[in-house]
């Protein structure tokens, strides 16, 4: 319709009100019904999957990051090869499970694994020559400009070339075995993610045989950056790799044979354990069968020096069965993730991030008895701004204090040696009732948690599994203590692991406290993991697989009905994940009734924010930093009145709908305290990546005459001594 007919209409309309009106004529108009925005419509969703990379390039882009150190900038560099291995690993090795078997599961975004493995490969192939430019360009230069250099073999001087020689037949030799191809010995079964060189060569061997091509496989003992003696260069760390030595001297392992060429490979397999849990007796045996099989999954990505002929890749992908895009061709080592040895072979305090002491609440740093101190007050600790002594200390004690009976406790990811640990099996020892849930299922830290398993269990600990086809991810301590005629609970919970080193490393909040009710509800969920029977009714904690999702489905409505009602209306979610179709829908609701919502995720994020008339009343963040992003806080208005939680469940389906997880409601000065840091967060200028409604993110920046705030940097400079 043009402008004119557009006009012409609205001439006509007016006149015919206007002639009604003379008439005191009064029309019956219908209401014409807005049709509701059907908020399961597949564009309002991200896809997973995608959105998992995309918090992968985040990390990336931290490598270009001139405030941060240099090395920890080269260590961000080598997360994202890590990081990207789990996600070939895991993601596309599911998406890959779903077309090989016919069995496509569609999310919410409606996207075919078809499609899903398309856009990976694109963003997969851009971003990771970006990260080989970046490291060849940008940090080999920068770091020997500091006096770190890695040598090249084709600079080796003559003393440097006879020392490595040394090395060579040293070291390596003796352990290294190349395998020449023919029908007696097939193409070798080749482990998950290790160095490998496929060799062209020329002659005959010892026995005849004009093979053509050989595999030699580097041993995962030796290690992948060798530093040259200091006498043999110039000042400085200097600095060889393990694929420039066999590089070097490949000839040496084929006597009297000419080797035309000789370039690395590395290939990634499926590494996710699948088993039907109706058909499981014992997991703890079941599990010890399938993580042989790990190392052994079908193939998913072949990394190849961009050197290699195209002839050999054509050999390699029909070996491991693969497709042109599954092929990496990169300008660099292939096996990246190893290179953080450098942090262990330098020495460049400068080149780091600056040491801190993480800080201690008063109460705490003075008194030795923690019961006497939690009888009185509760105590929240953020990590790794504030100490994990305390929770440590916590447990030592209980461990050594005659009057204790009984400790129960999960464990997720903790390590075998563990100061945690130690506690345990003392306790144990000490004749206390000592009661362990260990997930066994936590993700490639299987093994380390059936040692776990088996060493509490020499101790006398009663270990248990959990529940088969729940992982039990909670973060629970219960201490039961005789005082006088009565026994007291004194519980631990948190948002992390019993981990004393990610606790340095990550942002979790501990809550410690002798709450009778919490106690019992803590309690009641471990009857629930070691025992069998109904749900019992919990008073203060919720609890999934049961409670916490309807519960946050139900925060949310409130917050729609004080909206309407002309209150307040603010919802704050700080998680790792946000994916649960649910949950979602129920923030779209939410932002439709004119609800403020700043929602703080770091990795996956489903949700599409600053939709019209759907989620333009959500913001939504992710903060990349030095530490990494850890708490679960969920924050409601209530219409003036907040309620604030912390837990240990992401808002994904399989944290609300298939996992053992806590939430626990902080009132008070430890609740106000939590709102200042979620606010730190919300003002956060320089680390914080927006996200928009198109998928994409954009790192935030000061505006002209605003101060730079990072909120990690605060909360360390108000917490730690740095």
């Amino acid at each position: 319709m043009s402008e004119m007919s557009i006009d012409q209409a609205e001439v006509e309309a007016t006149a015919a009100t206007a002639l009604l009106e003379s008439r005191e004529i009064l029309p019956t108009i219908e209401p014409i019904e807005e049709v509701p925005v059907d908020l399961k419509a597949s564009e309002l969703y991200i896809n997973r999957e995608l959105s998992h990379l995309q918090f992968n390039v985040r990390v990336l882009e931290q490598a270009l990051d001139e405030g941060y150190p240099l090395l920890e900038r080269l260590m961000f560099l080598l997360i994202f090869s890590s990081n990207l291995d789990e996600f070939f690993e895991i993601r596309v090795a599911e998406q890959l499970r779903q077309l090989k078997y016919g069995r496509e599961d569609v999310g919410p975004d409606a996207m075919y694994p078809q499609k899903v493995l398309e856009k990976i490969r694109e963003i997969c192939e851009i971003n990771v020559d970006r990260q080989y430019k970046i490291l060849n360009e940008i940090m080999f230069p920068e770091m020997e400009a500091q006096g770190i250099r890695f040598l090249r073999r084709g600079n080796w001087d003559t003393e440097q070339r006879r020392w490595v020689k040394e090395y060579f037949e040293e070291k390596i030799l003796p352990v290294i075995s190349p395998i020449g191809l023919d029908p007696s010995h097939p193409f070798p079964r080749l482990v998950n993610k290790s160095l490998n060189f496929i060799v062209q060569l020329e002659g005959k061997d010892a026995f005849g045989r004009e093979t053509g091509l050989a595999i030699i496989p580097a041993p995962r003992s030796l290690p992948r950056l060798i530093r040259m003696p200091d006498e043999l260069c110039e000042p400085g760390d200097n600095l060889i790799f393990l694929s420039s030595v066999i590089h070097e001297f490949a000839d040496d392992l084929f006597p009297g044979m000419k080797v035309r060429g000789c370039y690395q490979f590395r290939i990634t397999r499926n590494a996710d354990l699948s088993f039907d849990v109706e058909e499981i007796e014992d997991l703890a045996r079941t599990l010890r069968g399938e993580l042989h099989s790990r190392k052994y999954g079908d193939a998913v990505r072949l990394e190849v020096d961009q050197r290699s002929p195209e002839e050999l890749i054509s050999v390699l992908m029909a070996e491991f069965k693969l497709e042109e895009n599954q092929v990496y061709r990169v300008n660099g080592p292939v096996n990246l993730s190893r290179l953080m040895a450098v942090r262990d072979l330098v020495d460049h305090p400068n080149l780091r991030w600056k040491p801190f002491t993480p800080g201690v609440p008063g109460k705490l740093k003075t008194e030795k008895d923690v019961f006497a101190i939690l009888r009185r007050n509760d105590q929240l600790l953020l990590h790794p701004f504030q100490s994990f002594t305390p929770v440590i200390d916590l447990l030592r004690q209980a461990a050594k204090d005659p009057d204790v009976i009984a400790i129960k406790q999960t464990l997720y990811r903790t390590g075998v040696k563990s100061d945690i640990v130690n506690s345990l099996v003392e306790a144990a020892r000490n004749g206390k009732e000592v009661t362990v849930v260990i997930e066994l299922r936590a993700r490639f830290d299987e093994e380390s948690n059936l040692q776990l398993a088996s060493r509490l269990q020499e101790a006398g600990c009663l270990v248990v599994y959990g529940v088969v086809g729940y992982k039990t991810h909670a973060k629970m301590m219960l201490i039961i203590r005789r005082e006088g005629n009565n026994l007291v609970r004194y519980c631990h919970l948190g948002t992390g692991n019993y981990h004393s080193g990610t606790a340095r490393l990550y942002t979790d909040y501990s809550y410690m406290t002798s709450d009778k009710d919490v106690g019992e509800d803590v309690h009641k969920v471990f009857q629930q993991l070691t025992g069998m029977g109904k749900i019992q009714k919990l008073k203060k904690l919720f609890n999934a697989p049961f409670t916490l999702h309807a519960r946050m489905l139900e925060l949310m409505q409130n917050e729609i009905r004080n909206v309407q009602a002309g209150k307040e209306g603010h919802i704050i979610i700080k998680v790792n994940g946000l994916t649960e179709p649910k949950l979602i829908r129920g923030l779209y609701e939410a932002s439709q009734a004119g609800v403020k919502i700043d929602l703080i995720i770091r990795g996956m994020c489903r949700l599409r924010p600053g939709l019209p008339e759907i989620s333009d009343n959500i913001r939504v963040r992710s903060i990349i930093g030095r530490f990494l992003e850890h708490t679960r806080v969920y924050y409601f208005a209530n219409g003036g009145d907040p309620l604030v939680y912390c837990s240990s469940a992401d808002w994904m389906e399989r944290n609300m709908l298939n996992r053992v997880e806590t939430g626990f409601q902080l009132t008070g000065k430890n609740a106000e305290r939590i709102v200042r840091e979620l606010e730190y967060y919300m003002r956060d200028n320089c680390q914080s990546w927006e996200l928009h409604s198109d998928g994409s993110y954009t790192l935030l920046q000061p505006q002209e005459g605003e101060e730079r705030f990072s909120a990690q940097q605060v909360l360390l400079e108000e917490f730690a001594k740095v």
